[in-house]
C-alpha cells in the first residue's frame, strides 16, 4: 500500500491550526492545471478511461445538479488516473440554440432593435461576440468545484471541427434515406417562433375552460367538448367509434360546422374512446397530433387557422385575434347561437409551455426536417439487449426500452438563426442537395440554402466522437472511443442518451459510444421537494462553496448519490461535511505532530500492538469495500464507508488508543507512528477523489511528495487479523457501555471520576492505560467508594460517584423510565398476541410493533442494570 510516485523535497511539516478552504482551493487547482495532471495523451501505452462532460449550455451557470454530476464524474476519473489509466474527462459546452438566441435578442431589445434589423449574418456575428465576452462562465465555476477536465481539449458544439461532424453525419443520413422533409404536427412556440423538442416543453396544470359545443342541427346533431374552442375554425370532421350505436346513423354524413359556412363529415375511427365524454370528438388535423393521424387515415384536409404568432388567419370576424382572445370571443358567439351545451371553468388541465420563455406551446402543422429513427432506434435497443452497453442501475433498462422501442421520427429543424444551419440547398426546380463539409454547394440562379438550423440535440448527440476529431480518424478517436462510461441524469435518458446511442452506432460502424450508462437522480431540497424558483428553494452551490469549501459541497453530494435515486440536500448536511473536513485536518495535524511518518517500510506484524494490527486490518477491508462500491457506482455507500472509517475508527479510536503509546515514546511509539502514517497516507488517497483539496494539502505535507492527484490508488495488501479485530471490538464494547452509563448519570464527557478496572477475565490487560484514559478514570485513592459497579463484556468497572450525582433523584428517574418501557412492552406483546390483529394488519405495521417490542426489552435490560449499579440510599 506504499505510494510510489517520485518523491519531492519535503514540504513544511507545519500545518496551520485551522483549515481555510478559501486560502488553498484556487491555488491548488491552478497548480494541478499548470502541471498538466488532467491532460490525456493518446500516445500513452496506458489503458484508456474516457468520460465526456454532459455539455452545459453556453448560457448556463453552475447549479446543484451540475455540481452533483460533476462530483461523481470527477471522483471516477481521479480514481482511474491514480489506478494508472490514461484518463480523459472531455470538457466543452453546447451552443444552446434557443436559449442563446433569446439572450442576445433580449440584449438587442434594450437597444430598440430586433434580429431582423441586423439581418442573419450580422446577428450570428453578434451571438459569437456575446459568446466570447459573456458566455461560458460555467467554466470558471467548474474550476471552483475542482473538475479535473482536460482543458486543452475543450470543445464547443459550434466550433469548426464539430461543425464538420454535423455536416458529415447529416449528409450520410440524408443519402441513406434516413433524413427527409415533410409536414407534421410539431411543438411550436409562438414567442420563440420555432419548433421545439419534447424536452423543451414543460407541462403544468393551468386553469382553463371546458366547453361542450353542439355541431349540426336536428336529428343530425353531435356534441363535442374542447379546451381550445378557437381551433374549431380548422375542424375538418367529427369522429366517433365504429362500434358506437348512438352515432351509427351519422357516420358518412356531413353536418354543419358552427360559425362557418362549411359542413364536415362524421367519420368512424377506433382512436375515439366511446366511454369518454359524449363519445364524439372534433378533428382539427393541423392543430393536434392525434387529429393529424385521424386526418391521414381518412384523407381529411388540413386547415391551418393560426400564423406563427398564434394569431387567427381565417377570414371573418375572428381574423387578427390572438388565440386566447379568439377563444373567449368564439365561445361568446357560440353561446349567442345557442350552441354551448355546457361550460366548466375553471377546468384544471395539463398544458405545455416553452421551457425558455414560458409561453403556451401550440401544436402546429409545419414543414420540417425529420430523422427516420426506426433502424437507428432498433440498433440502440439491440446494443443494450445483447450486453454491449450496460445500464446502471439495471432497473432503468425497462424505461430505456419503453422509450427506444416506441420512438417516433425526430423533428430536427428549428426556425432559428443561431445553430448549425441545415446543409441542404434547394434548386429552382424543386431540387434538394445535401452538402458535406468538403463539398461545393450548387450555385447559380434560384439556388439557396435551407433557412432552418438543426436541433441542438443533433450536434450534442455526436459528442462522444465529434469531440475526438471524427470524421477524421484521429489518434484521439482511436485511443479514447468508445467512452468508458456515461454519467448523466435519468431525466435526459430519452433525449440525449438515446440520440448518442443512435448516432454512435450509426457513425462508428456498430460500436456503441460507451460501455456503461450510469444514471443518477435529481438533486432536491432537504424535504425531497423539487428545486424551483417558484418554490424559493433553489440553492447556488457557489454560495455554499464560499461558506464551507468545495470539499464540503462535494462530500455532501457524494453521500447522497444512490444510483438512479433523487438526492435530497440541505445546508446543515453541508455543515456536517465541513466538520468532517475539519476533523480530517485536525486529526492528521495531531498525528503528524506526534510521530506519524511514512518513512521506511511497515514494521513486521510481530512488532505491532493489537491496536496497530487492528487498524491495518480494518484499513485493508475498507480499501476492498471502497473498490467494490466504486465499480458498482455506489457513491453514497462508499462515501459513508470512508466517513465512518476515517472519523470513527482512525480518529476516534486508533488515534485515541495510541496516545498513551506516543506519549510514552520508545520503540513501540516508532512502530505505531509508522502504522499511523501508513493509515493516514492510504486514507487520504482513498478520500482524495471526493474531497480533493484538503487531501492534497495534508497528503503532500505528510509524504513530502509531488501530488496525491498522481499518486497510486491504494491496493488491498490482503493483510487481515481477525484476532486483533475481535480484541479491539471487545475493548470498544467495554468503553462504549461505560460511556453510555456515564452519560445516563449526567456526567460530562470530560469529567473525571475515581474508578477501579478489573480486566482479568478479558484479553484487554495490555490496554488498561488506554481504557482508563478513554473512560476518564482517576486512580482509586484511599477514600474510594464503589458506589456503582458495572459488569461489561467480562470486565468489571467500579465507579465512585459519591458527590457527583443525586442518587435518589436518579433512581426515581430511571424507575420512571423503566416503568414506561414495561408498559410499552405489555402493549406491544398484547398486539402481537392478537391473531385477529395480525391477520388484518399490513406487514410494515406488524414489523413496526415488533421493533417497538425489541426496543422496550432492550431499554428494560439497560435501565435495570443502571438501577442495580446505583449506590444504596
Amino acid at each position: 500500500m506504499t505510494e510510489n510516485s517520485q518523491a519531492q523535497p519535503a514540504a513544511n511539516p507545519e500545518l496551520p491550526t485551522q483549515y481555510a478552504p478559501a486560502e488553498v482551493e484556487g491555488k491548488l487547482y491552478e497548480r494541478w492545471v499548470e502541471r498538466g495532471y488532467f491532460e490525456a495523451d493518446e500516445k500513452s501505452g496506458k489503458p484508456p478511461y474516457t468520460i465526456v462532460i454532459p455539455p452545459p449550455n453556453v448560457t448556463g451557470s453552475l447549479h446543484l445538479g451540475h455540481a452533483f454530476e460533476h462530483t461523481i464524474i470527477d471522483a471516477l476519473t481521479r480514481r482511474k488516473r491514480m489506478q494508472g489509466y490514461e484518463t480523459l474527462w472531455q470538457p466543452g459546452m453546447d451552443h444552446a440554440g434557443i436559449a442563446t438566441q433569446n439572450v442576445v435578442e433580449r440584449e438587442l431589445a434594450k437597444e430598440g432593435k430586433s434580429r431582423h434589423d441586423l439581418g442573419r449574418t450580422d446577428f450570428v456575428e453578434r451571438v459569437w461576440q456575446w459568446k466570447e465576452e459573456s458566455g461560458g462562465q460555467i467554466s470558471g465555476q467548474m474550476r471552483r468545484l475542482g473538475d479535473g477536465v482536460a482543458w486543452s481539449r475543450e470543445r464547443f458544439t459550434m466550433d469548426e471541427g464539430l461543425s464538420a461532424a454535423v455536416q458529415t453525419i447529416f449528409k450520410r443520413l440524408f443519402d441513406d434515406g434516413l433524413i427527409y422533409r415533410a409536414e407534421r404536427i410539431i411543438n411550436w412556440c409562438p414567442r420563440c417562433l420555432t419548433a421545439i423538442s419534447d424536452i423543451e416543453v414543460e407541462y403544468q396544470d393551468d386553469n382553463g375552460e371546458l366547453v361542450s359545443i353542439k355541431y349540426g342541427d336536428g336529428d343530425e346533431t353531435l356534441v363535442v367538448a374542447t379546451t381550445r374552442a378557437e381551433t374549431m375554425l380548422g375542424d375538418t370532421a367529427v369522429a366517433v367509434h365504429p362500434d358506437d350505436a348512438r352515432y351509427a346513423h351519422l357516420v358518412g354524413k356531413r353536418i354543419k360546422l358552427p360559425l362557418t359556412d362549411r359542413s364536415i363529415p362524421v367519420v368512424a375511427d377506433e382512436h375515439v374512446d366511446p366511454e369518454f365524454g359524449t363519445g364524439a370528438v372534433k378533428v382539427t388535423p393541423a392543430h393536434d397530433p392525434n387529429d393529424f393521424e385521424i386526418g391521414r387515415r381518412h384523407d381529411l384536409p388540413n386547415i391551418t387557422v393560426m400564423d406563427e404568432r398564434a394569431v387567427i388567419t381565417v377570414p371573418g370576424p375572428f381574423q387578427g385575434l390572438d388565440r386566447f382572445e379568439a377563444r373567449s370571443t368564439i365561445v361568446a358567439a357560440l353561446r349567442a347561437e345557442g350552441r354551448i351545451v355546457a361550460e366548466k371553468r375553471p377546468y384544471v388541465h395539463s398544458v405545455g409551455h416553452c421551457s425558455r420563455c414560458k409561453t403556451t406551446v401550440e401544436p402546429r402543422l409545419s414543414l420540417q426536417w425529420w430523422v427516420k429513427v426506426g433502424p437507428l432506434a432498433k440498433a440502440a435497443g439491440d446494443a443494450v439487449r445483447d450486453g454491449r452497453v450496460t445500464i446502471h442501475p439495471k432497473e432503468m433498462e425497462s424505461r430505456y426500452f419503453a422509450w427506444i422501442d416506441n420512438l417516433n421520427d425526430w423533428n430536427i429543424s428549428r426556425q432559428l438563426w443561431w445553430g448549425h444551419r441545415i446543409p441542404v440547398w434547394h434548386g429552382p426546380n424543386g431540387e434538394t442537395v445535401a452538402v458535406g463539409p468538403n463539398d461545393e454547394p450548387p450555385t447559380g440562379e434560384g439556388w439557396s440554402q435551407d433557412t432552418d438550423v438543426l436541433d441542438t440535440w443533433f450536434s450534442s448527440g455526436l459528442w462522444p466522437f465529434s469531440t475526438l476529431g471524427w470524421p477524421e480518424q484521429t489518434p484521439s478517436l482511436e485511443k479514447f472511443y468508445p467512452n468508458s462510461v456515461l454519467v448523466t441524469g435519468y431525466d435526459i435518458l430519452f433525449f440525449w442518451v438515446a440520440r448518442m446511442m443512435m448516432f454512435g452506432l450509426y457513425a462508428m460502424d456498430g460500436t456503441p459510444p460507451f460501455h456503461t450508462i450510469a444514471l443518477h437522480g435529481m438533486v432536491r431540497d432537504e424535504h425531497g421537494k423539487k428545486m424551483s424558483k417558484t418554490f424559493g428553494n433553489v440553492v447556488n452551490p457557489l454560495d455554499w462553496m464560499d461558506e464551507y469549501g468545495a470539499d464540503a459541497v462535494r462530500f455532501t453530494l457524494a453521500r447522497g448519490a444512490n444510483p438512479g435515486v433523487d438526492v435530497p440536500i440541505g445546508e446543515d448536511w453541508v455543515q456536517g461535511s465541513r466538520n468532517f473536513a475539519n476533523k480530517v485536518w485536525n486529526a492528521t495535524r495531531f498525528a503528524m505532530m506526534n510521530g506519524a511518518t511514512v518513512e521506511g517500510p511497515l514494521p513486521d506484524a510481530s512488532q505491532m500492538s493489537a491496536t496497530d494490527r487492528w487498524i491495518l486490518s480494518r484499513l485493508n477491508e475498507t480499501v476492498a469495500q471502497v473498490d467494490a462500491l466504486y465499480e458498482d457506482y455506489q457513491f453514497a455507500k462508499l462515501s459513508d464507508a470512508l466517513f465512518h472509517f476515517a472519523w470513527d475508527e482512525v480518529f476516534d479510536w486508533y488515534v485515541e488508543l495510541s496516545k498513551t503509546t506516543f506519549f510514552a515514546g520508545g520503540e513501540q511509539a516508532k512502530v505505531s507512528g509508522r502504522v499511523l502514517g501508513e493509515v493516514l497516507d492510504v486514507t487520504l488517497r482513498l478520500l482524495h477523489p471526493i474531497v480533493p483539496f484538503v487531501t492534497e494539502t495534508l497528503w503532500t505535507t505528510l509524504t513530502g511528495k509531488e501530488s496525491v492527484v498522481v499518486a497510486d490508488w491504494p491496493a488491498d495488501s490482503g493483510f487481515r487479523d481477525q484476532a486483533a479485530e475481535r480484541e479491539i471490538e471487545h475493548l470498544q464494547q467495554v468503553v462504549t457501555e461505560v460511556r453510555r452509563f456515564r452519560a445516563d448519570q449526567g456526567l460530562q464527557p470530560g469529567q473525571k471520576v475515581p474508578g477501579r478496572l478489573d480486566l482479568s477475565a478479558t484479553p484487554l490487560a495490555a490496554h488498561e492505560t488506554a481504557i482508563r484514559q478513554l473512560l476518564r478514570l482517576q486512580e482509586e485513592g484511599d477514600a474510594f467508594q464503589a458506589t456503582a459497579t458495572l459488569p461489561v463484556a467480562g470486565a468489571t468497572v467500579a465507579l465512585d460517584l459519591s458527590g457527583t450525582i443525586d442518587v435518589p433523584a436518579e433512581r426515581k428517574r430511571l424507575t420512571k423510565d423503566r416503568d414506561a418501557a414495561e408498559k410499552e412492552k405489555q402493549q406491544a406483546t398484547a398486539k402481537l398476541g392478537n391473531e385477529a390483529f395480525l391477520a388484518k394488519a399490513p406487514d410494515n405495521v406488524v414489523d413496526k410493533i415488533r421493533g417497538r417490542l425489541a426496543k422496550a426489552e432492550a431499554d428494560i435490560e439497560r435501565l435495570t442494570a443502571q438501577l442495580a449499579a446505583l449506590p444504596e440510599g
